[in-house]
């Protein structure tokens, strides 16, 4: 399609507003990649419509970082570039005076950017509305999250498009891609799942965008790699589709940051108001990378499950990443090397509540090939401090896991005296009734985060701290059961139920192996030294 007679349509993502930060001043605006890079340093953060996309983006620029030869080759270069705050405008520069027109222009005909062209002949035979692109709401790709129909062709504007696409790179889903019937091979409709699917990724927070990305980029003592702009690149060997690969090693950062997870390819057109919109999308399986964990992926957080075995920290459906941040502060706590111990040597001058970072845990939420929900946690961290982090978040962890328990098994006490006959097709909508556990989850995040900023301060004792945190969390959770069960209609049979479930309440808080917080005194295992 066209811009008249003569002028292709084009959509440069350097010069084009493509995504949204926010300055120190809290103002929210659009910048294009060389103008981020430009004022990195005025700005605070990425604003984006979900985590995973702000994610999604970090790892693109990156990427840009690394390809472009501005990264650190030494730890200790790496230490001084966050001390001593290594302007990143170099970027910007190399974007401007290094890079092809050609390569970067999200529609050309040969090489668009982030997308394959080999699926050209498959776009007007089975592509469908561009809402595909997002993750949120494309479903399992068969029908939309919102129950409309994926042959929906709204248009997306061209800077949500290639912010869509940088997600579904990193973070798409297996599953089935709708692209029946291609010449390609049958592994194209198999989609494999994204660099960054099934795991938590740990993104270092600093004081501005800058800031972020020299905490997030890391030392580079081989080649940096090539920037993966387009499918068709010259030198560059990508999969075919007769079968599934094993996959290639990325043959640097800049490659691994910049991979195609998905094969994409977006027609274009004009919005009513003449700005550049998609119309159609074709999805198809990308590139297999194989991985390394310990070169790969140092950011990702081991944890000991409740059987001994260890695994990769993973967002779940039915736990908030905030009940496992121990296991985040952990990752410091036990390193010897690679991104934790780069970043627990820090320098850094204590200085009341005051932290200079935060470690930003994100993940996506699925149920096999239909994505639920974005899960993720935002903990503060300074440098030494990881211990008496990891002991209050532990500990802080376990005694809302207590309680949690002890609303359950007092909601149940109650829910058997009113119900002792009930039809099992009504039993999820008679139990929530009594179950307070959604609202306790609530607020126990609330009082948790507090805990952990008070555990930054000098002053404060984790063993003290864990005594008021308990005292508060054992008044709300007593609050919110008193709430259910205050609702029960005014007869014998409910005052019975709340009798018993108050009794019940009461004896697990008295119970011998409850947390000795509840009773005022603290852990044995905490000595009070901080």
């Amino acid at each position: 399609m066209t811009d008249g007679p003569l002028r292709p349509l084009r959509w440069d993502p350097r010069t084009r507003p493509c995504v949204a930060a926010i300055d120190h001043g809290g103002a929210p605006a659009h910048y294009s990649l060389r103008a981020l890079f430009e004022r990195a340093e005025g700005l605070s953060a990425i604003s984006a419509s979900g985590p995973g996309e702000i994610v999604a983006v970090i790892e693109f620029l990156l990427a840009l970082c690394f390809a472009a030869g501005v990264c650190p080759r030494t730890e200790e270069q790496w230490k001084d570039w966050v001390v001593d705050e290594r302007d990143l405008g170099d970027v910007a520069m190399w974007l401007k005076d290094e890079q092809s027109d050609d390569d970067w222009d999200l529609f050309d005909a040969e090489r668009p950017l982030g997308q394959s062209t080999f699926l050209r002949p498959d776009l007007e035979r089975c592509g469908v509305g561009p809402a595909q692109l997002v993750i949120e709401r494309a479903g399992d790709y068969a029908q939309f999250m919102d129950h409309r129909h994926l042959a929906h062709e709204t248009p997306l504007p061209a800077a949500e498009a290639f912010r869509a696409m940088l997600t579904q790179h990193q973070f798409g889903l297996s599953g089935r891609a709708r692209v029946s019937d291609n010449n390609h091979g049958r592994a194209l409709t198999n989609l494999v799942a994204g660099r960054l699917q099934g795991r938590v990724r740990v993104v270092v927070l600093g004081k501005s965008l800058a800031e972020t990305l020299r905490l997030n980029l890391y030392p580079v003592s081989g080649a940096v790699g090539r920037l993966n702009t387009t499918w068709k690149m010259s030198g560059k060997e990508r999969r075919t589709f007769e079968a599934r690969p094993a996959g290639r090693e990325p043959d640097g950062p800049a490659d691994l940051h910049s991979y195609l997870g998905r094969s994409i390819l977006m027609r274009p057109t004009r919005g009513p108001r003449g700005d550049v919109v998609v119309d159609r999308v074709v999805i198809g399986s990308g590139e297999v990378l194989a991985l390394d964990p310990e070169l790969h992926f140092e950011d990702a957080v081991r944890y000991e499950k409740a059987d001994g075995t260890t695994a990769w920290l993973t967002a779940s459906p039915v736990r908030e990443l905030w009940r496992d941040a121990y296991a985040v502060y952990g990752a410091v706590r036990k390193a010897g090397s690679g991104f934790w111990h780069r970043l627990g040597k820090l320098p850094y001058q204590r200085i009341g509540k005051n932290v200079p970072y935060r470690l930003w845990a994100v993940g996506m939420v699925a149920n096999q090939a239909l994505p639920l929900a974005w899960s993720d946690g935002n903990f503060p961290y300074a440098p030494g401090m990881e211990e008496k982090l990891y002991r209050a978040s532990r500990r802080g962890s376990e005694i809302a896991e207590d309680l949690a328990k002890t609303l359950k098994m007092a909601a149940l006490t109650a829910f058997e005296e009113v119900y002792p006959k009930f039809n099992p097709r009504d039993k999820d909508d008679l139990w929530a009734r009594f179950d307070a556990r959604r609202d306790f989850w609530q607020a126990a995040k609330e009082s948790f985060a507090g805990l952990l900023d008070e555990a930054i301060d000098d002053d404060t004792h984790v063993a003290d701290l864990l005594i008021d945190y308990a005292t508060e969390l054992c008044d709300k959770s007593r609050a919110l059961l008193d709430n259910r069960l205050d609702a029960l209609p005014d007869n014998n049979v409910s005052h019975r139920a709340a009798g018993k479930a108050v009794r019940t309440f009461e004896r697990r808080m008295e119970r011998r192996d409850a947390p000795v917080e509840f009773r005022g005194e603290r852990a044995q295992e905490d000595d009070g030294t901080g």
